[in-house]
């Protein structure tokens, strides 16, 4: 272990984030009522630039009146290239009540991109005399913020979270896909004649959970576009959650269910876990560092692979 300790990540539950357009301030309430932990309320993509003014008060009014339970209330602004953001952020801020969590900063590609946000933000929370700082998530969306992901994870005490929003990434990339997020049909080994399909997305993955839990943010996976497809909204999901990301986006109501599903430790897990961590108690009682559970070794390493396992599910079932 590092002299550094790695820092602990926000303590929420982050199984699911729903999103939602501005445009459409009819889906609120029922957004609201979902199991989602996370609600994302959309500025950006889904809300066309003729639209822009009339999201962006729908959203306001929808902060102050709608019933968010304990939910964590997140609204994805314009990104930094355009002529909205800007206002996005001073209008939320000065006239949406405290009841706002945080801000999503899309196609983030440098350190200096959330810097702008904050200093906006940061001005305009003194001005107004905001009690809560709002919180920052991210996503990475380009070859640029792949390459600077590690920076970007660093780059400002507000960022809680940072997500991998597939379709933007591979344009950027110059991948030749126009699905979002899952397998790729071109993207196979050939061993004896059979097609084996790997996953093209798990590099970028991987070095947005390793840059989020070198910072202590939430790594979580984006969208899935196939929302007709649960198997393979599943499959994604499990695929994510095995990498350590903590949750994923729903960008329809039917896959709420699903990362639930996935981003929630199973009882056996679970239970499998306890045992773990009580057998690792018996033997350290012993004086001994290892011991044997099911036929397997298992030491302190196997003790913290546990622990992972036992705090996300009492994080999501409240202790």
């Amino acid at each position: 272990m590092s002299f550094r300790l790695q820092p602990a990540p926000p303590a929420r539950p982050n199984r699911c984030q729903l999103f939602g357009p501005g445009s459409r301030p009819a889906l609120f309430e029922k957004m609201a009522a979902s199991a989602a932990d996370v609600i994302n309320l959309d500025l950006e993509d889904s809300v066309a630039p003729s639209d822009k003014d009339a999201a962006r008060a729908n959203i306001i009014a929808a902060i102050n009146s709608v019933d968010w339970g304990t939910k964590t209330l997140s609204v994805r602004i314009n990104g930094l290239d355009t002529p909205w953001w800007y206002r996005d952020v001073v209008d939320l801020l000065e006239q949406a009540g405290p009841r706002l969590d945080q801000i999503m900063i899309p196609k983030v590609g440098c350190a200096a991109d959330v810097y702008a946000v904050d200093a906006l933000v940061t001005a305009v929370e003194r001005a107004k005399g905001r009690q809560k700082p709002i919180a920052f998530e991210i996503i990475i969306e380009s070859a640029a913020g792949i390459a600077h992901v590690e920076e970007i994870a660093a780059s400002s005490p507000r960022l809680q979270a940072m997500s991998l929003g597939a379709a933007d990434f591979a344009a950027s990339m110059g991948m030749q896909t126009t699905g979002i997020g899952g397998t790729q049909e071109n993207y196979y080994m050939l061993r004896e004649g059979a097609k084996h399909w790997s996953d093209p997305w798990h590099w970028a993955q991987a070095a947005i959970v390793a840059a989020c839990r070198t910072h202590g943010v939430l790594p979580v996976d984006g969208p899935f576009g196939d929302f007709s497809d649960d198997e393979g909204f599943r499959a994604q999901a499990l695929r994510s959650a095995t990498l350590g990301m903590v949750g994923k986006w729903a960008i329809h109501p039917k896959q709420v269910a699903l990362a639930n599903e996935v981003f929630t430790p199973s009882d056996a897990a679970v239970a499998d876990a306890r045992a773990i961590l009580a057998a690792m108690e018996e033997a350290k009682a012993n004086g001994q560092g290892a011991t044997t559970y099911k036929g397997k070794l298992i030491d302190i390493a196997s003790m913290k692979q546990a622990e992972v396992i036992v705090k996300q599910y009492e994080l999501i079932m409240g202790g």
